[in-house]
This record gives C-alpha cells, sequence and structure tokens, in this order.
C-alpha cells in the first residue's frame, strides 16, 4: 500500500496572526538558489513545516517540549526536514544556503556573537534571514515577558549586519495595521502576566517558553485565523516601511 501524501502545513502546523503577517514577508523575501536550510531557534515548527517542503530543511530547537512539537509537525509534511533538540554550536562543521532566525536574535544578550555564529553556518555567498520585533521605543510588558533583551531599528540593525560581514542587506516592515491592535492585546495580557513569581524567573526560562505563548488551536480556529488575515496581509505590502517587526536578509561577504 503507497504511503499517504505528506499533510499540507496549514493542516499541522496553523499560524498565529502574527506569524501569517510574518510569513507573507518571508516568503517574498526567500532569496533563490537555494537547496539546505538551517533554521535556529525552530519554536514548535510553524516555519519549519513550510520551509521542509521547499529546501533540505533542519531546524534545531533547544527547549524539549517545543522541539517535540516541531519534530511531528516538520516530519508530517515530507522526508526532506529534520528536526533536533539542539543548538546551531552542536552542529560541528555543517554549512547551509540559507540560515534563519525568526524571534530568536531579541533573545540573546549578546547579538552580535550569536550572528557571527550563525555566519560561520553559511557557505561563501550564503544568506541569512532573520525576523525581530521593531523599534525599541515600543519594548513593553509582552517583551519583558517572554524573554526579550531588546527591539531594533531598521538603522541598527543594518549597522549590527554589516559588523558581521553581511552585505546586500534588505530590511523590510510588516504588521500594519494589524500588528499594532495586535501588539496591544498581548501588553495587555503580559501585563497580568507579570506577577512576582513571572517577573522573578529568569530570561533564559521565559525566553524557552516563549514560542509556547499565544499558539493558535487547530481546525476551524486555524483555518478562521488564516484566512481572516488575508485582507491585512494585502494592506501591509502597501506600507513595507511600517509595522512592528522586521524582517531582514543579508548575504555574507567575508
Amino acid at each position: 500500500m503507497p504511503d499517504p501524501s505528506p499533510a499540507r502545513p496549514d493542516a499541522v502546523a496553523p499560524l498565529a496572526p502574527n506569524s501569517w503577517m510574518r510569513y507573507d514577508l518571508v516568503q517574498r523575501m526567500l532569496p533563490g538558489g537555494v537547496t539546505d536550510v538551517l533554521e535556529v531557534g525552530c519554536g514548535q515548527g510553524a516555519f519549519g513545516a513550510r520551509l521542509a517542503q521547499r529546501y533540505r530543511y533542519l531546524g534545531v530547537e533547544p527547549d524539549p517540549t517545543s522541539f517535540a512539537v516541531a519534530q511531528r509537525r516538520v516530519q508530517a509534511v515530507g522526508d526532506r526536514g529534520e528536526v533536533r533538540n539542539a543548538l546551531a554550536a552542536d552542529l560541528g562543521d555543517a554549512q547551509f544556503d540559507l540560515v534563519c532566525a525568526f524571534e530568536v536574535l531579541e533573545h540573546i544578550e549578546d547579538d552580535k556573537a550569536a550572528l557571527t555564529e550563525w555566519a560561520a553556518r553559511l557557505r561563501p555567498g550564503g544568506w541569512l534571514m532573520i525576523s525581530v520585533p521593531a523599534h525599541q521605543r515600543r519594548f513593553a510588558p509582552w517583551d519583558e515577558l517572554v524573554g526579550h533583551f531588546r527591539r531594533y531599528d531598521p538603522p541598527g540593525l543594518a549597522d549590527l549586519l554589516a559588523s558581521c560581514g553581511f552585505g546586500d542587506i534588505q530590511i523590510r516592515q510588516y504588521g500594519f495595521p494589524l500588528g499594532y491592535a495586535l501588539e496591544a492585546v498581548r501588553n495587555r495580557i503580559a501585563a497580568r502576566r507579570l506577577t512576582a513569581q513571572a517577573a522573578g524567573s529568569s530570561v533564559e526560562e521565559r525566553t524557552a517558553g516563549s514560542a509556547r505563548q499565544l499558539q493558535p488551536g487547530e481546525g476551524l480556529r486555524a483555518a478562521a485565523i488564516r484566512y481572516g488575515t488575508v485582507p491585512f496581509k494585502v494592506a501591509q505590502r502597501s506600507f513595507p516601511d511600517r509595522g512592528t517587526g522586521l524582517v531582514a536578509l543579508a548575504r555574507l561577504i567575508t
């Protein structure tokens, strides 16, 4: 009996509203000529399941709970993807055409060291794609709850990438206008959750749990989110310099 066809990523790896807004931009910025992809901090595998249908994909996720979900989701979409309960530093001398890190860099205190490490995972001329929350002035309770050290302004992020050996830098914003409303809701939720116990937890503990915060349900709810964000995805394309998040693409030149 033949093996069943791989599942669609939308069915096995639903996205939250803000993630749909982000993915709309990510898929339009993915560079050509890519075969092998590494995703650092792949969380619960929602983006990984989609990338694994296009490329040879490896995701690494240190949090064991999120890793288990990501492994199931990536395996469900075919045999081109793999997820490991590991760090990028555990991969020996493996190199890739594209290294991705979505909503990861802001969780790392020494962001320049992290970018330098990720650059070492790239073949000559390879690409880095990252997403980060936009504008330090918008740092708020949600950022504290999920273990962010900072947010990023586009000029500063461009300078940081250049200092780590990257060129051909493209930075675009996403999330206008829906992201502002979503961020306001998240901040209200975070303000309630930041009890003395939560506020006293370490950044590492809050980072480990960040991928599990406000995850969408499956089935009809996931479909409603997917189709409900369509007009906002269309709208944000007209405002590439406004929004609550940044996606950056850069090429290794040194």
